[in-house]
């Protein structure tokens, strides 16, 4: 049974198809170009087991292109052969719609041929689908009876020592699915799994000392067992142990460490974690380039997807050059995007590239532009650079009037342009 379990049993209660994601302990194996052939040619020989292993590769993208469509149509042969795996992985496919259109009664049905085999992994997913209603009429009664089985079957595995099936078992209790939730009982699982070197059971214990469940509150024994499971690659033991840093529970407050953490796990696509970098940079003013050649790669992704604070970020880095190539037209294309947004220190920065001629054509009256509309937020520097426009007459009428108002404006707001100020008020006396 433990050998068995261990080519079963993975994560619960993971998003998506429950059992079905990824196993947060699984490392990613790297697979030579010759067992890759080695396993296609069982496969297309008709060898279950290496149609599952094959559509997993496809399906995660290890060692070779992802393709959804490629792992359904592995999964499926194995399925069509009775192959509980192959079964529980092609109804994962109908459930998440990947490779496939979504059609979670089609994916209920494959479950349930696997689950009937005694696969546990299906059986918990039968439960959680009888608790919810999805693809099947919501009914306590059968979600407890599935339930019930996938603990025994976990309960089974656990106490022969397989680790998948004690950090399966943690979870379960932590849920409160099937059994009375205890999050002492739980704490002992997700141990006995840590212990044998399964990341999510270390992470999942880290977060039992953080929160004081099942165990004594101790934030130094959460910051061990999160740096754990981070060093392994674990997105949310990295962002935890980021917060950690940034807070200073458990270990001595570092910034700079926090932002390094939040950074590796903003890399896997951890939108807290994300959130919390640019707290770093807005808030606190922490370089988060300090040592993590990763920091522009999140900066860029989450540019794109339209935050204003890291296009004005990406555009101040192409603009120093001091970790990537100066690039002034590419500084120009960020800080625009940031400064159609109202993002101000985006506004000037535009504005200085404008008067200057740097990355865009030397334009007078479009400086004033982005210089009015920073000042007019409150922007001291803005409002300096606008009143010396004003002073000159470049991109507007010359005004010693509107050089004072704003000159005057810039120095109530903190700017060190009194001299400036005065030489204009001087220039309005009259003789």
């Amino acid at each position: 049974m433990k050998a068995l379990a261990a080519l079963m049993i993975a994560a619960l209660l993971l998003s998506g198809f429950p059992g079905f994601a990824e196993s947060a302990a699984a490392q990613e194996v790297q697979v030579t170009s010759e067992e890759i052939q080695s396993i296609r040619e069982s496969a297309e020989q008709g060898d279950a087991a290496a149609q599952v292993k094959l559509g997993d590769m496809y399906r995660k993208g290890e060692s070779i292109q992802r393709d959804y469509a490629e792992a359904v149509k592995w999964y499926r042969s194995a399925a069509e052969q009775g192959f509980a795996e192959g079964q529980f992985s092609l109804g994962g496919m109908y459930y998440e719609g990947k490779g496939i259109p979504e059609d979670k009664a089609e994916a209920i049905k494959w479950a349930r041929r696997a689950a009937e085999q005694g696969y546990p992994k299906a059986q918990f997913m039968l439960g959680h689908a009888y608790s919810k209603g999805e693809g099947v009429p919501q009914d306590d009664a059968e979600s407890v009876k599935w339930y019930r089985r996938a603990v025994k079957q976990f309960r089974r595995a656990a106490e022969q020592g397989d680790a998948q099936a004690q950090a399966a078992l943690g979870r379960i209790y932590d849920r409160g699915r099937a059994v009375p939730e205890d999050d002492a009982e739980s704490v002992k699982w997700y141990r006995l799994a840590a212990e044998q070197g399964h990341i999510s059971a270390q992470y999942n214990l880290g977060a039992k000392y953080a929160n004081g469940k099942g165990v004594p509150k101790n934030n130094e024994e959460a910051v061990k067992w999160y740096l754990t499971a981070a060093v392994q690659g674990h997105s949310s033991a990295q962002y935890n142990l980021g917060l950690m840093y940034d807070s200073g529970k458990g270990v001595s407050q570092d910034k700079v460490e926090a932002a390094k953490w939040y950074v590796r796990a903003a890399e896997q696509g951890n939108t807290s974690a994300e959130f919390q970098l640019f707290h770093l940079m807005d808030q606190d003013g922490v370089d988060i380039l300090q040592n993590n050649t990763g920091a522009i790669k999140v900066i860029r992704r989450v540019a794109e997807r339209g935050n204003d604070s890291a296009q004005f970020y990406l555009g101040l880095i192409y603009d120093t050059g001091e970790v990537i190539p100066q690039n002034y037209a590419e500084a120009v294309k960020w800080y625009r995007r940031a400064a159609e947004q109202g993002v101000a220190s985006a506004q000037v920065n535009l504005g200085v590239k404008y008067d200057k001629g740097e990355g865009v054509p030397e334009n007078d009256a479009e400086a004033v532009k982005w210089y009015r509309r920073a000042a007019e937020q409150g922007d001291a520097l803005a409002q300096s650079k606008l009143g010396l426009k004003y002073d000159k007459g470049e991109g507007v009428p010359q005004s010693y009037r509107e050089a004072y108002i704003w000159y005057s404006l810039a120095v109530a707001n903190g700017k060190q342009a009194a001299s400036l100020r005065d030489n204009m008020a001087e220039k309005l006396s009259p003789a």
